[in-house]
Formats: C-alpha cells, structure tokens, sequence
C-alpha cells in the first residue's frame, strides 16, 4: 500500500448526518481511501470530537499499544479511552454509520464538520467545531515559535 504525502486527509467540510447516523465521507477522502486499498474507517472518541483512521494507520496505532506496560496508569487511561472506543465502520455508498455511543460521546447532531489531519480526520459537532476553532485562532499567533522551533 502506498502511504505517500499525497495520500493524506486535508481540509475542512461541513456535513449533515441522517437520522440513522449516516456520515456522507467527502469524494477526496474516500479517493484517498480507494488509493490506499482500504474500504472502511476504524471512528474512535477523542477529547470533544471523534477521530477517523483508515485501517493501516489504526493498525499501526494498536502495534504500539500492544506494548504498552501493564502497570502503567497513563497507559491505561488511553486503553479504556481511546483504543477500547474504536469501531471500524465499512465504507457503504459513500457513507459511514456512527454509533450512538460514539455519537453522544462527541455530541454530535445533525451538523458536523469534517477536519483532515494528515494520516486521519476529525469529526465535530458543527457548534464544537466553531467554538475550537475561535480558539485556536486566537492561539495560532502565540504558537508561531513552537512551530519554528518544530521546524516548520
């Protein structure tokens, strides 16, 4: 599978989800996922939204959580957070069915925004989404060091 730079999820969009928790997945996500050979979404929970991976990304992330210590309380708290949350929802007709766990968990209603971050996309709560990003608006001058530092 080829994972190049140009097989990333980027930009935003706004979306409807249906009264069954259908989510229409943008054409240029689903063309990254068709490039990728994958035909389904692994959603998980994450702070205010949910997070989407194609499968070889999620797969990934679960090798590394394999080995994390037992005894370990942050490890733990990812587990039972993050990991435990994942569904892999096949991709039908353009769409994914969200469960209602994970719906609520985000408080998604009927509108949600779609955020690419590279290797995976947020889902958000339209209301959620545009007090976030009021938020980081405000922040992205105050962090330009950081990211100079980071290197970019």
């Amino acid at each position: 599978m080829d994972n190049t730079i140009t097989h990333l999820f980027e930009g935003r969009s706004r979306h409807t989800l249906d009264e069954k928790g259908r989510l229409a997945v943008p054409a240029r996500f689903r063309e990254i996922l068709k490039k990728r050979g994958d035909s389904s979404l692994v959603v998980t929970n994450l702070s205010s939204c949910l997070v989407a991976f194609a499968t070889d990304d999620w797969q990934k992330i679960k090798e590394k959580a394999i080995n994390l210590p037992l005894f370990d309380s942050a490890a733990n708290i990812y587990i039972r957070y993050f990991i435990s949350g994942a569904i892999e929802c096949p991709l039908k007709q353009g769409r994914i069915l969200i469960s209602p766990d994970l719906r609520q968990l985000a408080g998604l209603n009927k509108e949600v925004v779609l955020v690419g971050h590279l290797t995976r996309f947020e889902i958000w709560d339209k209301a959620r989404w545009e007090e976030e990003f009021e938020r980081d608006k405000e922040s992205f001058p105050k962090i330009s060091q950081s990211l100079t530092d980071l290197g970019i």
